[in-house]
């Protein structure tokens, strides 16, 4: 699967790790290498992450059921909690750098595309 930014014409992720269940989503990256380019984490059902326990930063951008990006967060670093965001569906976790190089805003259209 990839994420593909539509309104940028870029792609934010070309290997992705689905967390889709309670206990995927509770591990998240805890106990991963950092993450390489392309590489990223999809949440379903997120409203807030956290970095505890990590060893590396990481880019977060929060979608709206519609795949609208709604917030984005570049370079989380370890041991942060982030906001409460009530109308998130998913939230992509991504290399810190992925969203300046996508050029990814508040509002762009991403797709899921297999």
């Amino acid at each position: 699967m990839h994420v593909i930014n539509q309104t940028r014409n870029t792609v934010l992720i070309s290997q992705v790790r689905m967390a889709d269940t309670f206990l995927l989503r509770l591990r998240g990256l805890l106990g991963s290498q950092p993450l390489n380019q392309g590489e990223g984490l999809i949440l379903v059902g997120e409203k807030s992450i956290h970095t505890f326990f990590m060893g590396f930063s990481i880019d977060v951008v929060y979608l709206n059921k519609k795949y609208e990006v709604i917030l984005t967060q570049e370079d989380m670093v370890p041991y942060r909690l982030g906001p409460l965001v009530f109308n998130s569906a998913f939230v992509l976790e991504m290399p810190v750098g992925t969203i300046a190089q996508t050029n990814t805003k508040v509002g762009d259209q991403l797709k899921f595309e297999s």
